[in-house]
């Protein structure tokens, strides 16, 4: 297939980073579907600024966690063609100390950011082969790396979200697609607004500031491109020198 305009597919898509992410891939000719479960309105906001800018976009709302709807969505979206970027990026935080931890928050940290990857990713693999050009990218954390107090489900999760990385690109790396991971740091969000202080942060960050969502975008864009083409499997941080 043609390096031209690709279908590419951003879960999470109305945080930070998520948004960053799509206007990104949008900037670099991709049609991008913005996919949201709760923030319906923001990724309309989304949508709308990248079409009326000259980009494409388009809105996606599902739960990655019910498999059945998730389906239902992208089997919709595969009647156009086969989706070749996908970039999971949806996650929560539900933090707490292990021992306070009640099995709730356990589950459903881990059933959005790793059964949500297994629920989209699967069933966009075979028509992604069939054009033999692909690139997935998950969105991981420096606390599946080094860990973090009150995140014992966080840090599970994208763990093995990185091992998922690592054995998927094995099996896959003969039909021209790569999988790689990308583990931001302490990033200026929404979310993280008021989480971390300059103190904290300059204790915790070789560069002693937060990075942006732009700087993660940015990475994501390469790993999208073509000019990537030889770099599979790996866990690449965004996090200043943390790790």
């Amino acid at each position: 297939m043609s390096s031209g305009r690709r279908r590419a597919l951003v879960t999470g898509a109305s945080g930070s980073i998520g948004a960053a992410i799509c206007r990104r891939l949008a900037r670099s000719g991709h049609l991008v579907y913005l996919h949201a479960h709760h923030g319906g309105e923001r990724v309309q906001a989304l949508a709308h600024e990248l079409n009326t800018g000259g980009e494409c976009a388009q809105v996606l709302r599902f739960d990655v966690t019910d498999r059945p709807a998730t389906h239902a969505v992208l089997e919709q979206v595969l009647q156009a063609g086969p989706i070749q970027v996908l970039v999971n990026n949806a996650g929560i935080h539900d933090d707490a100390v292990f021992p306070g931890m009640s099995a709730l928050q356990w589950h459903r940290v881990i059933d959005v950011a790793l059964n949500g990857f297994f629920n989209v990713t699967q069933p966009l693999l075979m028509p992604m082969i069939r054009t033999r050009w692909g690139r997935i990218i998950n969105i991981s954390s420096v606390a599946a790396l080094i860990g973090n107090r009150g995140q014992v489900n966080y840090a599970a999760a994208k763990g093995a979200l990185n091992s998922a990385t690592r054995a998927l690109a094995l099996e896959i790396a003969s039909r021209g697609i790569t999988v790689n991971a990308v583990a931001p740091g302490i990033i200026a969000t929404d979310m993280s607004e008021g989480h971390f202080s300059a103190a904290i942060i300059a204790q915790l960050v070789p560069m002693q500031r937060p990075g942006s969502a732009n700087e993660v975008a940015h990475l994501v864009d390469f790993l999208a491109g073509e000019a990537a083409g030889y770099v599979t499997g790996q866990v690449i941080c965004v996090n200043g020198g943390m790790a």
